[in-house]
């Protein structure tokens, strides 16, 4: 989305996204189930390989559908080798974005950011998008590292929603991290 100053991970770094280890410390399962229920359509920013795609698309049963959007065509093309011929596939739609915009119409109720919104140059831009195609009672739920983005970043960025029209319902406890649940004002 526009200049980076935090490059996107690379393409070739995908198979470190998607592995054993990372699915016992962050079972897309356990963190999502709070909020993401059949019949959902959900939007995930930045699916890369798919980690959580697959268990979303589970989630939301035969009646949900998830868009998987992500910048890199490479990475939507290894989630779509991932779920050829699988139960699921018919729920995912492979989205690619533009560098400064998402370019999703529908509404959604539920809005998946991990591990991504520290690589957006314009906070407030994509914010705005967020929020018009948010449903009423949806809800994004970000989830940043604990590392290379600090608390005042992650703070700055909560502001920046803020003036999108997006409050912070809660912080959802998922250790080390930094996390915000929003929901419309």
């Amino acid at each position: 989305m526009g200049t980076r100053k935090n490059p996107v991970c690379p393409i070739e770094r995908s198979g470190s996204l998607d592995n054993r280890i990372r699915r016992w410390l962050q079972n897309p399962r356990k963190i999502l189930n709070p909020y993401v229920k059949e019949g959902m359509t959900v939007l995930e920013v930045g699916c890369g390989p798919g980690f959580f795609t697959i268990d979303l698309a589970r989630m939301v049963g035969n009646n949900g559908r998830v868009v998987a959007a992500d910048l890199q065509e490479g990475m939507l093309q290894k989630l779509k080798e991932k779920i050829q011929g699988s139960e699921v596939e018919h729920r995912i739609i492979l989205h690619k974005c533009a560098d400064d915009k998402i370019g999703v119409s529908e509404k959604f109720d539920f809005i998946f950011l991990f591990y991504m919104v520290h690589e957006v140059p314009n906070k407030k831009a994509f914010f705005n998008e967020l929020s018009s195609v948010l449903k009423t009672n949806g809800k994004i739920y970000v989830v940043e590292p604990p590392f290379h983005v600090s608390k005042k970043d992650f703070e700055e960025s909560i502001v920046k929603a803020n003036l999108s029209g997006l409050i912070v319902e809660a912080r959802p406890k998922l250790f080390p991290n930094k996390t915000a649940l929003f929901k419309k004002i």
